[in-house]
């Protein structure tokens, strides 16, 4: 089930450089058609949608291959969209037909792909709306991470939209597509320091090393559970937590992976270089760490009873 839900661009371990660019609507290794139909169910014919543990194995999956393109924002638009019906069947059926594709942001943030995207969503303080249109995009620290500032005003669509639930879904799909990430940086960083050999011996026996991959690996294990977890109970607070976990966890390990790679690390050209962007631009997307911190002791100052 999850192989028909990502699509057979995640079953090998790369694809065509070009291809991500031959259609903008469907994010290389993603069919947002068969994705975006699944978080459709609920509102057509009654048909049970996918749980929060089943998004969060595709998105470590996702992150995993380093797929490209609005995913989390995808998830948390198809929440907003779910409520009233009337928006539902509006937007819902063509975003699971493939025939559009949907990015969304909070109102004077920076929109993923907002330029390929059909669906410019915006989170005003009024409600959700449609955005008229876009700016130009603006550099970005992870090149396939469009950045585009929506331009204010548009239709409302929803005076009171879900905000805070669309919120929780999409900080559990980044904590799950970091873990991914950082799970790749360290397979990938294993696999070399295997390779490479210094003093006649390969890097990877040196105690240092070893030390270094052990600790990014535990950091990984200990946000796997949180990630999980948090997809059962879909409380604010543990979501926050695991994403909290999840980043940190991918962020150490793009360091990690960075330094034992040596100068090879630093070229844009290497391979290494889609994940390390990604676990960097993952970490505040959708919450700083700091952001998620405070809603996690917020929750924990609340009286019990």
């Amino acid at each position: 089930m999850l192989g028909q839900l990502l699509g057979p661009g995640v079953r090998g371990d790369r694809i065509p450089g070009g291809a991500h660019h031959q259609d903008r609507r469907r994010p290389a290794g993603l069919d947002l058609a068969r994705f975006a139909d699944r978080l459709d169910r609920p509102v057509r014919a009654g048909q049970p949608g996918p749980r929060p543990v089943e998004v969060a194995l595709a998105f470590v999956e996702l992150g995993r291959h380093a797929v490209p393109g609005p995913l989390a924002e995808t998830v948390a638009a198809a929440v907003l969209l779910t409520e009233p019906d009337a928006l539902a069947e509006r937007f819902l059926p063509r975003l699971a037909a493939g025939e559009s594709m949907v990015t969304l942001a909070p109102e004077g943030s920076y929109a993923l792909d907002g330029g390929a995207a059909t669906t410019r969503l915006s989170l005003a303080p009024d409600g959700l709306r449609l955005a008229p249109g876009h700016a130009p995009a603006r550099p970005s620290l992870d090149p396939a991470r469009r950045l585009t500032p929506l331009l204010t005003g548009g239709e409302l669509l929803s005076p009171a939209p879900p905000a805070d639930r669309a919120l929780t879904w999409a900080r559990l799909a980044t904590a799950a597509q970091a873990l991914g990430v950082g799970l790749a940086l360290l397979d990938r960083t294993v696999a070399y320091v295997r390779q490479r050999t210094q003093f006649g011996a390969p890097v990877g026996s040196f105690q240092a090393v070893k030390h270094r991959l052990a600790d990014a690996k535990i950091a990984l294990e200990f946000a796997r559970p949180l990630v999980f977890g948090a997809a059962v109970t879909m409380s604010p607070a543990d979501v926050a937590a695991a994403k909290t976990a999840a980043c940190e966890a991918a962020y150490t390990t793009a360091r990690t992976a960075l330094q034992l790679h040596g100068a090879i690390g630093y070229t844009a050209e290497y391979d290494l270089s889609l994940w390390l962007t990604k676990a960097r631009a993952l970490r505040t997307a959708w919450g700083s760490p700091d952001e998620c911190r405070t809603v996690v002791l917020n929750d924990r100052a609340r009286p019990c009873g």
